[in-house]
């Protein structure tokens, strides 16, 4: 009965500590309590903290014994998303460095009328 309320008890700190961080994000954004990329790093912030409190609390990574299946498991899906994402914005900021906005297009333009090239 001892381990049905040690698990009770972890859920109901786990879901506490997720409402707060996420309370935490939306004030903080909405208030702009800070702005740019300072923002950008709070959040990110936050997300990785719920990241953590979740890990722990609603899957208990951290109590498993034996050969660590889930932790190798969630550590590889880390890795993939993480591959994903950077890769991902990697690709679009080479895009928006290569696609030649208008003006740079009449740039070019009279550097070629002018003899330029």
């Amino acid at each position: 009965m001892k381990n049905h309320k040690s698990n009770l008890m972890n859920y109901i700190t786990g879901y506490i500590l997720s409402i707060l961080a996420t309370l935490a994000a939306f004030i903080i954004a909405k208030e702009s309590l800070v702005s740019g990329w300072i923002l950008v790093y709070v959040i990110l912030s936050i997300a990785i903290l719920q990241l953590v409190v979740q890990a722990v609390f609603f899957l208990h990574l951290s109590e498993e014994d034996g050969p660590k299946l889930n932790l190798t498991t969630f550590y590889f899906m880390i890795m993939v998303v993480s591959i994903l994402v950077v890769g991902s914005l990697w690709i679009m900021k080479n895009l928006d460095y290569n696609m030649m906005p208008e003006q740079q297009n009449q740039h070019m333009l009279d550097q070629y009328n002018e003899g330029g090239f």
